[in-house]
């Protein structure tokens, strides 16, 4: 699947854009990771020479490989959650710096707090905002101080950015007085339709179980979907938590603390391709409860197969539209128990049916690449204008976009 290759010569080829931030691709947890992957082998696809620094504890070779077009690039980090971000986007904007690329693209505001730094050292920066992560209920006040100050630090010092949701961006214009360009997340087409080889393996049967996926932190709130499932108190009923955490921790031992004490849940670890196309594909209702969304990527997902869905009521599940019978009030496992139970007994294929042909409508990944395209455009040619030595922009003018 993957091709060993030497290291990348320093000296970039025209149009060189290089990803920090993120765990790595392909086929790693993460809504940023699965959001640059798709890009990525986009822009390759389209002539642009791309990079991914990964980090080296998420990724399948120690060495550099090339998927779909794209080099991944193992850079060091430690594995922490408090410190393998910032740690590895540090070594990671050095690492680029000696590749002299045309743009560095910084995902989320975490690592965006490293924005200055990759001005001083000369590179030209698009920050992409993926969410308030300050809201996350893992992080305590120290931590959300830095990523507050990150995202400050992205928006302010980067050449372009970009917000994954209305939100975002009219967040940003705001508070910050800059501008942001609003790019989704995009879903791919559905696989093909499988048999249930998958679904057989676990023991569940198609249209009987309740699907949650995404990683087992603590604003996923897989515990308030374990407590409203074991309210139903149907016995040929099953719930799939697909995903797994990264860091160990308190949180990821409640949930399956929680699972093994409730009939019917089964803990499926993190899935991809095929068996996580059968689960969404079968499913007889998919779940986010989250508390907290940038833009939710799994819930996409999940539309875009004809999954009938439900969401907890925050802002970025409440920006999809889905209709009021698809929504409940967030932390609230009585109404979560409810909204179970209703919308089980009464599913609507058509529905479903006609939400993913909406979806992949408009949340195709080919219209995504071709706006990230255009702000990469803008920005080069602002950067050009004002900055007398390519590839060396210091900190000065920087390139603004509104919200379209």
């Amino acid at each position: 699947m993957y091709t060993l290759i030497p290291p990348i010569s320093a000296t970039p080829p025209e149009r060189t854009v290089i990803f920090v931030g993120l765990r790595g691709i392909p086929e790693i947890q993460g809504g940023v990771e699965t959001h640059v992957a798709a890009i990525s082998a986009r822009l390759a696809e389209r002539g642009w020479r791309v990079e991914v620094l990964g980090r080296t504890p998420y990724l399948p070779s120690q060495r550099p490989y090339t998927w779909k077009g794209v080099t991944v690039t193992p850079v060091w980090a430690p594995r922490s959650r408090s410190f393998e971000a910032l740690a590895h986007t540090a070594l990671g904007l050095i690492v680029a710096a000696g590749r002299n690329p045309d743009l560095v693209h910084i995902h989320a505001i975490g690592p965006a707090l490293l924005t200055p730094f990759a001005r001083l050292l000369g590179l030209h920066v698009v920050v992409t905002h993926h969410g308030f992560d300050y809201e996350r209920q893992k992080w305590g006040r120290l931590a959300k101080s830095i990523l507050r100050a990150g995202e400050a630090m992205g928006m302010l010092f980067s050449h372009a950015n970009i917000g994954v949701s209305k939100v975002i961006v009219d967040s940003v214009r705001r508070r910050f007085s800059v501008g942001a360009t609003f790019i989704p997340n995009g879903v791919e087409n559905p696989f093909p339709q499988q048999d249930t080889s998958y679904l057989d393996r676990i023991a569940v049967t198609p249209r009987r179980y309740v699907l949650s996926v995404g990683r087992i932190v603590e604003e996923k709130r897989h515990l308030d979907l374990i407590r409203a499932f074991a309210r139903l108190g149907d016995p040929g009923l099953k719930l799939v938590i697909a995903g797994t955490a990264d860091h160990a921790g308190r949180y990821q031992r409640e949930v399956e603390a929680a699972a093994a004490a409730t009939p019917g849940v089964v803990m499926a670890g993190f899935q991809r391709g095929e068996a996580l196309s059968q689960l969404y594909r079968h499913a007889g209702l998919f779940v986010l409860p989250s508390s907290h969304e940038g833009m939710p990527m799994v819930l996409l997902e999940a539309l875009s197969y004809g999954a009938p869905c439900l969401a907890s009521d925050i802002d970025a599940n409440l920006a999809l539209d889905l209709g009021a019978d698809s929504y409940f009030p967030l932390g609230d496992i009585a109404a979560l128990a409810e909204a179970l139970r209703a919308k089980l007994a009464a599913p609507n294929p058509t529905e479903g049916a006609e939400r993913a042909a909406r979806v992949l409508d408009s949340f195709g990944w080919g219209a995504i690449v071709d706006r990230t395209m255009e702000v990469y455009e803008s920005a080069l040619l602002g950067w050009k204008a004002s900055s007398p030595r390519r590839g060396r922009a210091g900190l000065g003018r920087r390139v603004e976009f509104g919200g379209r």
